[in-house]
Formats: C-alpha cells, structure tokens, sequence
C-alpha cells in the first residue's frame, strides 16, 4: 500500500514538474533571445540617428562618434552612397562560424547600419537559465518525493493497522481498539469495526450459550429416554415390547453419536484455524510483549513452560487471549506475574497469576460477563478471551480468586491435526 501511494504521489509531482518544467525552459530561453535581439536593434537605431544627424549637419561620417554606442565585442558596417563603406570593430561571423545576432537600420543618402555581435554570450545566459529551471525541477521532483514519503507512510500505517485490526475481528478478537489515527475516513472504519465487532461478540456469546442449552436438554432428554429403554428391555417375558425396545434404544443411541458428531463438528468449525504449536515458543513471544510494561511498573514476570509441550490452537487467538490476561494482571494485580504450562490428561494447562488481592467474592461468580469488572475498566476482556479461547475447542476458567489465578484449557493435538484426517468423536458417557 505504501508503495502504491509513494508512485502514484511521485509519478503526479513528475508529470507536474515536466508539465511545467519544459515550457517554463522553453519561454525563458526564447525571451533571454528576444532581450538580446531587441538590444541590437536598439542599439543599430540609435547609431543610425546619430549618423543621420552628421548628414544633416553637412559633416562627413565619423564612426569614432558612435563608437560608444555600439556594444562591446560588436562589428559595425555603415553603407552609404555619399561615403562608401565603413566599418567598426571585428567581425564575429569569422570566429563564430555563423552564430551571430544582427541587427539593421536605414540612413540617409540610401545607406544601411548593420550591427553584427557574437551570440555565445547569450548561449551561456541560455546555458545558465535552462540549468536552473532543471535545478528547479528537480527540487520540486525532490520536494515532492519528500512529501509523497511522508504522506505514504502517515497513509500506509493507519491503513495497515486497519486491516490488522480487521483481521483480529475474522480471527475472533472481538476487544475494542481506542487508536485513532486523525484521519476522518479511517477514523469512521475504526468506530464501525469496534460496532461491529461489540455485535459480533454478542452474537456469538448468544449462539454458544444457545448450543450450550440446546445440547444440555438434548442429553438430558436422551439420557431419560435412554434409561426407560434399557428398563423395558429387560423384561424378556414380553418379547415383542423387549424387541422394540432394543430396536428404540439403538436408534437413541444412534442419535446421540449423531449430537457427538454435529457438536465436534460445530467445535472444528470455530477452530479451522487451530494448529499444532509448541507452547513455549509461543508464551515466550507473547511474555516478551509485555516484560517492559510489568518492569516499568517495577513487577518482573516468570515464565515456567516444559520444552516439547504442545497445544492445538489458533496462534492468534491464544496470543489475545493470554495477552488480555496479562493486561489484566498489570491492571489489577500485583507483585510477580508467573506464567506457567503443563499437560494434564488430555488437556495443556496455561495458568496465568500474580500476588494481587485478587478477585472480589461477589464477582467471582460473574467475571466472565460482559460489562462485570472491579477496577472501573469496561469489563469486556476477560468475555472475550473466553470467547477466542472457547473458539479454538477450550476452555477459559477463574481457578483461583484470592490471589487471582486464570487456567486456560487447551486441547492436546491429535494424529488428524497433523495428518489431516477426520478422527470420529468420542461419545461422552450417558
């Protein structure tokens, strides 16, 4: 983007300065020509008056009178029936092989006055004059590639962090961004992606906790269904009730793989992004981020990662998420910041801490939700970082309140993250 500003900006200020430049040279020159040619002219006028008042006078020509009229380096030749031929000076046509400017004027007794001087003076004022219309074309061009610079870059920066921002939207950081850049448009398509992103982060906490119910009563219901089911075919006295019952239960259980499914499904599509990551390159990069705010504030932050642990996950989301964390813990918290991972199970464990007073019992409960905070900010962070978390298959919980202590739950990668095969879900126990 950048580029394509600096060229376009550059290839205007040199159309401009050619525009300009080549007739600008073109008229100064052609004037320096016409100064030049309307002062021999004069000066030819002037000498024939003056030769015109000696014939009026009855004197005879006498070219050591007009000599002061006539310009230095200059050749004089005066033509007249009563005196003949006479001239003044050397001739520069000899010298300067035709390059000359003359001039003539009528006298009396039908002579002429012809005023002949050497044009290479004028082709250095000519020289001069064009060289500095090219000096000044070149520091517009050069001005202009100064200003287009800066212009690009005060363009391309609020652009490209536009575009970031908007990519962190797709890939579900729904956190607003107070920068503004002084430019109206782009000012304008910040507030509309932080409005669209505040919908967006309420339309996707309502569909979860949509899902989420949907799929609690449909497993209560399955299970209750599922329960009468076995009951009734264990009774092998009714043979035929026992037979439709079994037939009943497996369509049941059918259809609770098929919830499994439709619900991993759902999951994978949040999670397209997750990848395979090595957890203590990536919580370095992140803890690298904000060392030089918590040492500004004089706090330090530890760091205890196991090489080799590896976690399924969107790299961009557990960067926000982790990161909306450790803003929290320098907002709100205290002491050392300790970051720490571990496998468990099926599951990696990110825990995030720091030695605050922690969270107020009467929010413990309700941190999570959107607007809810202790220390005046806006309460949004923490619901979306479990909202970019969710996202990615896991899960994002308050272990400890007092000091305050948050466990990021992470999927562990399997044989399809890498291979790129479907593996069937596992059906959680009725």
């Amino acid at each position: 983007m950048r580029r394509r500003i600096l060229r376009a900006i550059l290839l205007a200020v040199a159309v401009t300065g050619f525009a300009l430049g080549i007739p600008l040279g073109y008229t100064a020159l052609k004037v320096i020509g016409d100064v030049e040619q309307t002062t021999v002219t004069w000066s030819a006028q002037n000498i024939a008056v003056n030769l015109d008042d000696q014939f009026a006078s009855g004197r005879s020509i006498n070219l050591d009178s007009v000599s002061k009229m006539v310009p230095e380096g200059a050749y004089l030749v005066v033509t007249s029936n009563a005196t003949g031929t006479q001239t003044l000076g050397t001739d520069p046509d000899r010298d300067h092989d035709g390059d000359v400017i003359t001039a003539s004027a009528r006298i009396a007794h039908q002579g002429t006055v012809l005023l002949t001087v050497s044009a290479q003076p004028l082709r250095t004022r000519q020289i001069q004059v064009a060289g500095l219309v090219v000096l000044l074309v070149v520091l517009s061009v050069g001005t202009g590639t100064v200003v287009a610079t800066v212009t690009a870059r005060r363009l391309a920066e609020p652009l490209k962090h536009v575009a970031d921002r908007a990519r962190r939207l797709g890939a579900g950081d729904f956190r607003p961004d107070p920068n503004r850049h002084g430019v109206p448009e782009l000012d304008q398509v910040s507030e509309a992606l932080d409005t669209s992103a505040d919908a967006l982060a309420l339309l996707v906490q309502r569909e979860r906790e949509l899902v989420g119910d949907v799929s609690h009563q449909l497993r209560s219901r399955l299970t209750a269904l599922q329960l009468r089911l076995e009951s009734l075919a264990e009774y092998p006295e009714e043979q035929e009730t026992a037979g439709e019952a079994k037939a009943a239960l497996e369509q049941a259980d059918r259809l609770a793989e098929v919830l499994d499914e439709l619900l991993a499904a759902a999951r994978a599509a949040r999670a397209v992004g997750a990848e395979p990551i090595d957890l203590r390159d990536e919580l370095s990069a992140i803890s690298s981020e904000w060392r030089d705010p918590l040492r500004a504030e004089g706090r330090t932050l530890r760091l205890r990662v196991p090489d080799g642990l590896l976690a399924r996950a969107t790299p961009a989301r557990l960067r926000e998420a982790i990161g909306v964390l450790l803003d929290n813990a320098l907002r709100h918290g205290a002491g050392t910041v300790t970051v720490t991972a571990r496998q468990d199970d099926s599951t990696v464990v990110v825990e995030v801490s720091d030695g605050g007073d922690g969270v107020p019992d009467e929010l413990a409960g309700h941190i999570f939700e959107r607007g809810v905070s202790g220390g005046g900010s806006t309460g949004v962070g923490l619901a979306l970082a479990r909202a970019l978390v969710d996202a990615d298959g896991g899960r994002l919980e308050l272990s400890t309140a007092r000091p305050a202590m948050f466990a990021v739950f992470l999927p562990v990668p399997k044989a399809g993250d890498v291979l790129g095969v479907n593996w069937r879900s596992e059906s959680t126990p009725r």
